[in-house]
Formats: C-alpha cells, sequence, structure tokens
C-alpha cells in the first residue's frame, strides 16, 4: 500500500526500511523556523532526507548533490522537495540551521540503536572508546584557528565499543583541548577508554571523584610509586599489575592511586592506568585494544560517508554536516542488522544504493504506465462520441 513520504505517494520497500527508525523521531523533532516573514522552502524531514541522500551517495561537494537534485530522476522525485531547492535557499539553510533539529534526531536515534543493536562486551561493561578528528578547513572558516595559513576544526568524539556507533560529539576549533571534553562525553557509570594523549593525573582523580571510569595508556616515563602488586599468571604477557600514585610527590601526582597493569604486544610495551579493579589484568590489556576500533570507525565514515567532503564553512553548517553523517551511518547500522543480521559495510551500502534506484526508478515507469492506461478510455470514448455527427 502507498505511503506518504516527503510529501510524494510512492512505494520504495528499501527506501522506506532504511527511513523506518526516523518516523517516530520526526514526529517530535523541533521545526525549523523562518527568520522572517517568508516561509521556509523545506522542513526538517526534507533536509534530512536531502543530507542523508548525499552521505550515501559518491558526492565530492554540495554543487554536485544540487545538480543530482536538479536533473537525477531518483533524487528529483524522491528526495528533494516538491517544489525544488535552490542553491542559495540549501546553503543558507546548512550554513545559519539545523543543528538543533539534528543533534535531536542523533540523540534519539542514538538511543534506538543501541536498544536494537546486540551488545558485545557486556562482561567488561559500558564501554566509551573517546578521540579526537581534526578535519581540514579553507582560509575562509575564521573560526576554525589552527596555524598561519590553516584552518583546521576538531571533532571530540565518543563511540559506543559495545554496539559500535556514536554516542556523543563536540565539534571546536583545531586548536581545541581534547582532554576537557571526556567529562561530556562519559557518563557515571561508563569507561572511558583513552589513549595516552589524554593522560592527566588531575583528571584520574576528578574521574573517580564523577564516578566515571577510565582506561587510560599512560607515557612509559611516569614516575610511580607502587602502594600493592598483585599477582601475574605465568606465560601471560602481562608484566606488571599494581596500585600506584602516578606522578611526580609534590608535584603532579594523583592524589587517589590507580591500577597499573603493564604488558607486551609484539615486543612493545604498553602501560595502562584504570580504576577497574573489577577486571583480570587481561582484561584491562583486552580493553585498550579495543579503543582502535574508534580509528576505524573514524576512517570508514570518512571515506565512504563523504563526511569531510565540505559541502559547508560555517561551524553550523559543519556541525549539520557531521551530524547528517552519524545519522545516516545510525540508519544504515540499524538496517544492516535488521535486514542482514550484519554491521555496516561498504558492501551492503552499495547494494543498498542500487536497491533503492532500482526500486524508485520501477516505480517512476508504473507511474508512467498507469497514467498511459488511464488516459487511452478517455481518447476512445471521444472517437465515438463523434463518429455519429460525421454521418449528417
Amino acid at each position: 500500500m502507498p505511503v506518504k513520504f516527503y510529501s510524494r505517494w510512492h512505494i520504495a520497500p528499501a527506501h522506506k526500511l532504511f527511513r523506518k527508525p526516523l518516523q517516530p523521531i520526526l514526529i517530535r523533532t523541533p521545526s525549523l523556523k523562518s527568520r522572517s516573514n517568508k516561509p521556509l522552502a523545506m522542513n526538517t524531514e526534507e533536509l534530512l532526507n536531502i543530507l542523508t541522500y548525499y552521505h550515501l551517495q559518491d558526492f565530492s561537494s554540495g554543487r554536485e548533490l544540487l545538480q543530482a537534485l536538479e536533473e537525477d530522476d531518483y533524487a528529483r522525485k524522491f528526495v528533494s522537495p516538491v517544489n525544488g531547492v535552490k542553491r542559495s535557499t540549501f546553503f543558507d539553510t546548512v550554513n545559519d540551521r539545523g543543528v538543533e533539529q539534528l543533534l535531536f534526531v542523533f540523540t534519539e536515534l542514538q538511543k534506538q540503536a543501541t536498544g536494537i543493536l546486540p551488545s558485545q562486551y557486556l562482561e567488561l561493561g559500558d564501554l566509551v572508546a573517546i578521540d579526537g578528528s581534526l578535519i581540514n578547513g579553507v582560509l575562509s572558516m575564521h573560526w576554525a584557528d589552527y596555524r598561519t595559513n590553516s584552518k583546521k576544526a576538531k571533532l571530540h568524539f565518543g563511540l559506543d565499543l559495545n554496539h559500535g556507533i556514536p554516542r556523543k560529539l563536540f565539534l571546536t576549533e583545531g586548536n581545541g583541548a581534547e582532554r576537557p571534553f571526556v567529562s561530556q562525553i562519559i557518563e557515571p557509570g561508563q569507561t572511558g577508554v583513552l589513549d595516552r594523549g589524554y593522560q592527566a593525573h588531575h583528571l584520574f582523580d576528578q574521574w573517580q571523584l564523577d564516578g566515571c571510569h577510565f582506561v587510560c595508556r599512560i607515557k612509559e616515563s611516569t614516575h610511580k610509586d607502587i602502594l600493592e602488586e598483585y599477582t601475574e599468571q605465568e606465560d601471560s604477557h602481562i608484566f606488571f599489575d599494581a596500585k600506584v600514585l602516578l606522578g611526580t610527590p609534590n608535584a603532579n601526582q594523583t592524589k587517589e592511586p590507580v591500577r597499573l597493569v603493564g604488558y607486551v604486544i609484539e615486543g612493545k610495551k604498553y602501560w595502562v592506568a584504570t580504576d577497574r579493579y573489577d577486571l583480570s589484568a587481561e582484561q584491562v590489556a583486552l580493553v585498550y585494544k579495543l579503543r582502535w576500533d574508534v580509528e576505524s570507525f573514524f576512517a570508514w565514515w570518512k571515506r565512504h560517508l563523504n563526511v569531510y567532503h565540505l559541502f559547508a564553512r560555517s561551524e553550523n553548517g559543519l556541525m549539520v554536516q557531521i551530524l547528517s553523517g552519524l545519522i545516516t551511518y545510525l540508519l544504515l547500522a540499524i538496517y544492516c542488522h535488521e535486514q542482514h543480521g550484519e554491521t555496516v559495510s561498504i558492501r551492503r551500502v552499495r547494494e543498498l544504493r542500487t536497491q533503492i534506484r532500482n526500486e524508485a526508478l520501477q516505480q517512476v515507469e508504473r507511474q508512467a504506465t498507469a497514467q498511459k492506461e488511464k488516459r487511452q478510455p478517455r481518447i476512445k470514448r471521444r472517437k465515438r462520441q463523434k463518429r455519429p455527427h460525421a454521418k449528417f
């Protein structure tokens, strides 16, 4: 049965399945608001439809996207608003609005995905890998300070390791400090998994006071005062496990003791500080190893969903682009799990692209055929009515 979708009546099963998780969320999403008496040319749903289409397809710029919305039959009929979208309208909307709406959609969709996708490491707790990623900008992005003659923005990001999906994000200029965002990304009871760039002894104390856990690699040269040593298993890659105070006394030493685990992988030593005494030393090492999942996510996400092919220059516009890219990934994660029982892969993304396009083109052909058949009886009736008059 046809369903109303973006002000169009059509049947596109793959597109419907892909977008289905958004339906209950969009009903509650705040509306885009006009900043003048002139009504908006597109609503939140239409904006999100355009942006998720951008990330699904292999576009290299916003101009290429808009050209497709104008010239491609599928994009014009099923992605663009009914009356089309002008270039100025699209870029004005992206650069000045949409963050509130997309942030709401992202937050609600992330909660939905957490309830649908299986949890992989229940025995290790609620793990969140935290990392920062630089985004190359242009000189006109005055807000994105980095270096002289170089503009970059920085994305501060948390990845839910149990479900393999994004959790929280913050955007700053390229010089933005990373450590302060840890407390905003992890919640009490969660475990932040961090590289050694996040090592800060006063924050180790603060996180413990806040009830937030951490597994953080530290520099090998860090001073260690051993308070209690734990037994290590024989024939294990673990060579150190103890309760310690980190840092130089009367300078930067931790006030609260932490657990320090040392282990060797392929001849390379790792020192990992944590407040998780409930885990074995091997599990602590495993938790830190899982941190590399956030690196894999960034690499896949940027490469295959064109997140950093910038079509916006303002801070608002860049945040809209990033949020829409994360929303697209969450939709893909739910779709791949429910339809294929798999995690997201480029193979499934390409398959979905092809399926949506084929179904859309078939629908256009069916509509054209139906309209043609509907007109034919009228033509015949007109001919029969004219024949008697021709005899007189």
